[in-house]
């Protein structure tokens, strides 16, 4: 029994509870596409992006991302890496970017309050201009 009592501890000890989701929203003013091919979506393309991120009110700003995408699939998805610059530190972010629907990417890592980062970021157009997208960010 008192195996039983120590491994359950441990595994409690050893699995730390999810927290709660971060949501965040984008504002998506800078992206800018370098194109490689006569036409307006080629396979390659490069997708750039400094943008500002607000609270998940949508009224403070509170930290900015950085990254690139390139285009993998015409008219489907970019294979993307950003990072997101928040007060407490760093959180980087790498994984598809569908052009229809909702994307889920995978938190890669971070630096200061986030150094152990680890879990995904469901990404989601707040409209179909894509000027505004939620990052919810639910990390272990």
């Amino acid at each position: 029994m008192k195996k039983i009592l120590i491994a359950a501890a441990a595994l409690c000890v050893a699995t730390p509870l999810a927290a709660k989701p971060m949501h965040l929203v984008e504002h998506a003013a800078s992206d800018a596409t370098a194109h490689i091919g006569k036409d307006a979506d080629n396979r390659g393309d490069v997708l750039t992006f400094a943008n500002d991120v607000y609270d998940a009110a949508n009224k403070k700003k509170v930290g900015t991302d950085q990254g690139y995408c390139i285009r993998i699939v015409v008219g489907q998805s970019f294979e993307c890496n950003w990072t997101l610059t928040l007060a407490g530190g760093q959180i980087t972010t790498e994984g598809p970017f569908l052009d229809a629907g909702d994307s889920t990417l995978a938190v890669t890592g971070g630096t200061g309050r986030y150094a152990t980062a680890r879990g995904e970021m469901k990404l989601h157009a707040r409209d179909a201009k894509g000027s505004e997208y939620d990052f919810i960010y639910s990390l272990k």
